[in-house]
């Protein structure tokens, strides 16, 4: 029943995830082939800046409010009173940031100041409602959501682009077009109204989501480090077309962290339902594992597929990323684990766990950069991610064990994933058209061997809806 649960959520939000992730890969070439890579470079700062500002401004409220609604699904009451609470104190945190940036922009004449402010002010209702649906159990309303804010920005972003040449400015008003109408879909369609009053107000809910939610704020801002420290150390030290290009490389591995998101949500929502199961641990490490080999292949396969997608998708003046991108793929692996196990901590509200490793990691990340990016340039921003996101999964694994229970991991995965880890690099270094075939061939006999059992699960559920 848990793992039926699991699978329909995971095809839910897959739906509308799937359809928008297609659309923005498949106008990569569009961005980079219009755009210079300084001004690739730019976006992707900016858009990094507002990855900082979010959770800050929003106390990570969105994340209590989902784990709190949970446990309310049955109580309409319940439900209000954690909805009207938790949408004051988003109104509050708009109003003093709105007040603090208009001090700030005193002494900044940045000419993107206030395109950059009015983007992270309309993100953080989207952000907000997404969370609410999810909480409500409410997933299809969530997965249409997520679709209506990407594809609509993506059609406000050639329109403004193609249409009226506007380049950087056009991809942030299309960004913010899209977070608005992904926001006002969902208020109407999840009829906020009904569940928002002034008398329902709790103070006691008020102060249960900030002891929850404010851990989350250093945790966000740990992982906006892995994120956003790279781009700025490189601008720093190569300059904006270094970042266009470090920008470009990361697509590949953001799109496949993307996918792993639609897997992590509906796996979180499990965990948390199921965490007082007496076979929780269990439950746990068999669907950790199942989920690890799944993700392994589908890292494995992007590997060996890329030296035909790369020229494909990107524009040639970006090739100066292309060899970061086997590094930041192989990071993201470890970056899909320590996901997986903090998913753990969030199903026991023990957020402050959470915020400490990943404290700790993103220090790491910004030391190896640092260190080494003076002698290998911008390798360093990719080499940083994988040795911090590893030793991220190290600590998190101990931690489990130290105050829960041992994951075990199959060991025939662990030391296969391992060795075809290093071939695929061999082949992909070496570069050259049959080799590049042969890691394809490697790659696919891998996945079918370590998921036979999935896609066997999988073929016979086609079938038996095909036969009805």
């Amino acid at each position: 029943m848990r793992e039926k649960k699991l699978a329909i959520n995971t095809l839910i939000i897959a739906i509308g995830k799937a359809c928008t992730q297609l659309i923005t890969f498949l106008l990569l070439p569009l961005y980079t082939s219009v755009l210079s890579t300084a001004e690739y470079g730019t976006v992707d700062l900016l858009n990094t800046l507002v990855g900082l500002a979010l959770p800050i401004i929003t106390l990570q409220i969105e994340q209590g409010v989902f784990r709190f609604l949970i446990e309310k699904r049955n109580d309409e009451r319940g439900k209000k009173e954690i909805i009207s609470s938790s949408f004051l104190l988003i109104i509050i945190s708009c109003i003093a940031f709105s007040i603090f940036f208009m001090i700030l922009s005193l002494f900044n004449s940045n000419e993107y100041k206030f395109l950059l402010f009015l983007n992270i002010l309309i993100y953080v209702f989207p952000t907000y409602l997404l969370q609410v649906s999810r909480g409500l159990g409410n997933n299809k309303m969530f997965s249409l959501g997520s679709f209506i804010a990407a594809s609509s920005t993506i059609m406000f972003n050639i329109i403004f682009i193609l249409g009226f040449k506007l380049r950087v400015e056009g991809m942030l008003y299309g960004t913010m077009l899209g977070q608005i109408c992904c926001s006002l879909f969902l208020f109407i369609k999840l009829k906020m109204i009904k569940y928002l009053s002034m008398k329902l107000i709790s103070k006691k809910i008020i102060k249960d989501l900030i002891k929850y939610s404010a851990p989350l704020i250093p945790n966000s801002i740990s992982w906006w480090v892995f994120n956003a420290s790279d781009r700025i150390i490189v601008s720093f030290f190569l300059g904006l077309s270094a970042t266009g290009l470090l920008s470009a490389a990361n697509k590949f591995s953001a799109i496949y962290i993307s996918a792993y998101s639609i897997i992590y949500m509906s796996w979180t929502e499990s965990i948390s339902s199921h965490i007082d199961d007496s076979d929780i641990s269990d439950y746990f490490t068999k669907n950790f594992n199942l989920l690890m080999k799944f993700f392994v292949s589908v890292a494995f396969c992007l590997i060996s597929f890329m030296p035909f997608l790369f020229k494909i998708l990107i524009n040639k003046k970006f090739i100066g990323g292309y060899n970061l991108i086997p590094v930041l793929i192989i990071a993201s692996i470890f970056n899909v684990a320590v996901g997986l196990i903090g998913s753990f901590y969030v199903a026991k509200k023990n957020t402050k766990s959470i915020a400490n490793t990943s404290i700790l990691a993103a220090l790491i990340n910004i030391v190896v950069n640092l260190i080494f990016i003076k002698y290998i340039g911008l390798l360093a921003a990719a080499v940083s991610t994988f040795v911090s996101y590893f030793l991220m999964t190290i600590y998190r694994l101990h931690d489990l064990k130290k105050n829960y229970f041992v994951l075990k991991i199959n060991n025939v995965f662990l030391y296969s994933s391992l060795l075809v880890a290093i071939l695929l690099f061999i082949l992909f270094y070496l570069d050259n058209f049959p080799l590049n075939l042969l890691s394809i061939i490697i790659a696919l006999i891998y996945s079918l061997l370590f998921n036979k059992n999935t896609i066997s699960l999988i073929f016979k559920f086609i079938m038996k809806k095909v036969k009805k």
